[in-house]
């Protein structure tokens, strides 16, 4: 299964999508510290050539810039399964 993660690091949010083998990954930031909406993330995910799965939100976590040091800046982390668009963008 193929996933696509949005992420805030560093006051910035970014949504790529996960490939495994792959070196480079598919991706796109967004302007501005507001998190994109469903519907702007549905959008990089078309450019990206890949499709949200019907039905299915995104799942949010919490992680830690540094895990390992208490006081590390918080990063969000969402992640939906996606599937390629035929004809897509890749």
């Amino acid at each position: 299964m193929t996933y696509a993660f949005l992420h805030l690091r560093r006051g910035r949010w970014s949504v790529f999508v996960a490939l495994l083998g792959k070196p480079d990954w598919p991706s796109l930031s967004f302007t501005g510290p507001a998190a994109p909406t469903v519907e702007e993330r549905s959008r990089a995910l078309t450019a990206l050539g890949y499709a949200v799965t019907d039905g299915v939100e995104w799942s949010w976590t919490e992680d830690s810039e540094r895990p390992e040091e208490p006081t590390s800046a918080v990063v969000l982390i969402a992640k939906m399964p996606v599937s390629p668009v035929v004809g897509g963008a890749l």
